[in-house]
C-alpha cells in the first residue's frame, strides 16, 4: 500500500486476552466480508454489528449491564431519559388508544403526554397512585398503557406499584420511571412491571458528565418490536456517552447509599426549620407515601422537594446558596437546587402544577456525596436570609 492509503488503513489487533473495562467503539459502522450477515444485522437487535444507529458493542454492554440489574430480558439505551420513554411510548401507541398515568410525574413527561393527546388523539386519564380502584374504574377496552414512577419528581409520591400493576390485563403495557430509586433501590419488573425507564444522566451515570436513558424489557418480543421502531425514530445514544455511562455505573452502588444517608440527615433537619412547610422526602413517617415506599422499595432516594413560604422566597432561597449548586438534572456527586414550577415543571399551568403538589415556594434538592454538615450549613445560611 502507498502511504495515501496505509495510513487511512489501521488494522484493529485480534485479541486473546480479555480487558478489565468495557472498550469503547467509537464507530459509526462496521465491515463484513459477508454479504447476508450484513444484510441479516439490519433486521434485529441480536444480529451482527453493522450501524452504530442500530447497534454497537460498547451501548449493546450498557444495555445488558442496566437489563441485569433491572432483571429484564433486554435493553434499550437511548440519547436521553426523555428518547427512552418517547420510544416506549410512541412504539407502543396509536392514535385512539388510551393511557392512565399518575398525577405526579415529571414535567417533561406530563409535557408529552399532552403533547400525545393534543396532536395524536391518544386519550390520558390520570390518577392519584395509591388506589388499585381507582386504575380499574379508568381502564377501558383501548387502554394499552399504564405510566408510574417508582418515586416521583419532585414530590417523592410513591404509587402503590404491586397493586396496581395486578389491575391491567395482559393487554396493558406498565411503564415505570425507576430513575429517582434506580435499581439499587426497586426493581419495577419484580412488581409487575413490562418496562422500566430511566434517564442514565442521573444517578446510573452519576457524574453530572453524560447525557443518556435506557428502557429495561421484561419481553424479549417486546423489545424486539420497540427496537425496530426506536432506530428509525433515531435516540439511539452516542458510545462514548455510553462508556461513561458504564464508567459511572462501578460506582453506583456506593454512590446510592451515601446520597440516601445524606438525604435522611437533610430531610430530618429541614423538617424542624422554622422557614420550611411540608418536606416531601417518603423517608418522613408523615409523607404520605412512607407506608407504600416501606412495602417494596429498599430505601427512600436522595432527591426530594420541600416548600417555602410563597415563589418570592424560593427564588431567594436558590440564589442564596454557595456550595449547592442552582443547576438542572439530578444524581451527581454534587448536591443540586432547582425551582421546578419556573424550570422542571415550568410547562405546567397552575391548575397542573396544585395537581402535582408543586408550589411557587416548592425547592427540589439533590442531594450530593458530600459532607452533610456542610450541605446543611449552606443551606441554614440561604434559609436565614
Amino acid at each position: 500500500m502507498k502511504p495515501d492509503t496505509r495510513v487511512v488503513h489501521t488494522e484493529v489487533p485480534t485479541l486473546t486476552s480479555r480487558p478489565l473495562s468495557v472498550p469503547l467503539y467509537q464507530t459509526s459502522g462496521f465491515s463484513f466480508d459477508d454479504l447476508d450477515a450484513f444484510a441479516d444485522g439490519m433486521t434485529r437487535p441480536d444480529g451482527a454489528f453493522v450501524y452504530s444507529r442500530l447497534g454497537n458493542p460498547t451501548v449493546r454492554a450498557l444495555e445488558n449491564a442496566v437489563a441485569a440489574l433491572e432483571g429484564g430480558a433486554a435493553a434499550l439505551a437511548t440519547a436521553s431519559g426523555m428518547g427512552a420513554i418517547n420510544a416506549v411510548l410512541l412504539g407502543n401507541l396509536k392514535t385512539g388508544d388510551h393511557m392512565i398515568a399518575q398525577h405526579a410525574l415529571y414535567g417533561g413527561t406530563l409535557a408529552l403526554l399532552h403533547d400525545l393527546e393534543e396532536r395524536w388523539g391518544i386519550a390520558v386519564t390520570y390518577v392519584g397512585g395509591h388506589d388499585p380502584e381507582e386504575v380499574r374504574a379508568a381502564l377501558r377496552p383501548e387502554t394499552k398503557v399504564l405510566y408510574l414512577e417508582t418515586i416521583a419528581n419532585p414530590t417523592g409520591h410513591v404509587s402503590d406499584l404491586p397493586a396496581l400493576a395486578a389491575v391491567p390485563g395482559d393487554d396493558v403495557l406498565v411503564v415505570v420511571d425507576n430513575t429517582f430509586a434506580s435499581p439499587l433501590l426497586c426493581r419495577p419488573i419484580e412488581h409487575g412491571a413490562d418496562v422500566v425507564v430511566h434517564s442514565t444522566t442521573k444517578y446510573l451515570g452519576g457524574h453530572s458528565d453524560v447525557t443518556g436513558g435506557v428502557a429495561v424489557f421484561a419481553d424479549a418480543d417486546r423489545h424486539r418490536a420497540t427496537w425496530h421502531h426506536s432506530i428509525e425514530l433515531g435516540v439511539t445514544p452516542d458510545p462514548f456517552a455510553a462508556w461513561l455511562t458504564i464508567r459511572g455505573m462501578n460506582t453506583l452502588a456506593l454512590r446510592v447509599r451515601k446520597h440516601e444517608r445524606n438525604a435522611g440527615i437533610l430531610a430530618r433537619r429541614l423538617a424542624e426549620h422554622p422557614a420550611v412547610g411540608e418536606v416531601h422526602w417518603p423517608g418522613l413517617d408523615t409523607h404520605p407515601s412512607h407506608a407504600v415506599a416501606s412495602r417494596f422499595i429498599d430505601g427512600y432516594g436522595s432527591t426530594f422537594s420541600f416548600d417555602l413560604a410563597d415563589a418570592d422566597a424560593g427564588r431567594r432561597f436558590v440564589t442564596g446558596l454557595g456550595l449547592v449548586r442552582l443547576a438542572p438534572s439530578l444524581g451527581g456527586t454534587e448536591t443540586l437546587v432547582l425551582h421546578p414550577a419556573s424550570t422542571s415543571h415550568r410547562q405546567l399551568t397552575e391548575e397542573q402544577l396544585n395537581a402535582n403538589g408543586i408550589s411557587g415556594g416548592t425547592i427540589r434538592l439533590s442531594v450530593g456525596i458530600e459532607d452533610a454538615d456542610d450541605i446543611w450549613d449552606d443551606i441554614t445560611q440561604a434559609l436565614d436570609r
